[in-house]
């Protein structure tokens, strides 16, 4: 019997179904991270912004880990999940970092060309891994995109050092580079996947957290 294209839609399962999925919980998690850091650096409140950046790579991690350790996942589970990351990431690590050099810039037009270079390079390299996945050797081809808030929640840690214009500049030249590393042809391994950098990113997020919360106070 032939099933008709509205027994199909029936079939579905309801969008808000997936939310209860805890790994989609986590990437949600990790998204309310974002905007928190988003608006934090809006308002000029870098150290607050570190926060929610280093958390957000945090719950980024954290899902992958959950979803292969659960039973009963279906096929439609992990692609929605799959897709759902992808999403998060475009925010995380390419509007996110883009806002924050723009924000730091004070808004200056020169700092638009690097905000368009860091969302742009983001874009593409979320597009090639959604084509090619991983390389042959389980290795990412260009520098996965959780590493440019890694980088920069650590670069933060020398504000205040340098002068405002200076750092600033610093800043845009780091960006650019980590743009660049994205879109490269180097290979770097799975990181997310690898249990003792797991636990570096843990105690990492844990220091980091620590640091800026004093710095706030």
């Amino acid at each position: 019997m032939t099933t008709t294209h509205l027994e199909q839609e029936e079939l579905q399962p309801r969008i808000l179904s997936y939310v209860k999925d805890i790994p989609n919980l986590c990437s949600l998690a990790g998204l309310a991270c974002t905007v928190t850091a988003i608006y934090l650096g809006i308002l000029g409140v870098y150290y607050g912004a570190m926060i929610g950046m280093i958390w957000a790579v945090a719950f980024d991690w954290a899902d992958g880990l959950i979803a292969r350790r659960m039973v009963g996942r279906t096929g439609n589970d992990r692609i929605f999940g799959g897709q759902l990351d992808i999403v998060i990431d475009i925010v995380s690590y390419g509007v996110t970092p883009a806002i924050l050099l723009l924000s730091y810039g004070n808004f200056g037009p020169v700092f638009l060309l690097g905000a368009f270079t860091i969302l742009a390079a983001a874009a593409i390299r979320l597009s090639y891994f959604s084509t090619y996945g991983l390389s042959s050797d389980s290795k990412y081809t260009g520098l996965a995109l959780d590493n440019n808030s890694i980088v920069l929640v650590f670069l933060f840690l020398f504000d205040g050092i340098f002068a405002e214009v200076v750092f600033s500049y610093i800043l845009y030249t780091v960006c650019i580079l980590l743009a660049a590393l994205n879109v490269s042809q180097i290979k770097t391994p799975k990181f997310s996947g690898n249990p003792i950098s797991v636990y570096v990113l843990a105690s990492y997020t844990m220091s980091i957290t620590g640091i800026y919360a004093w710095r706030l106070l």
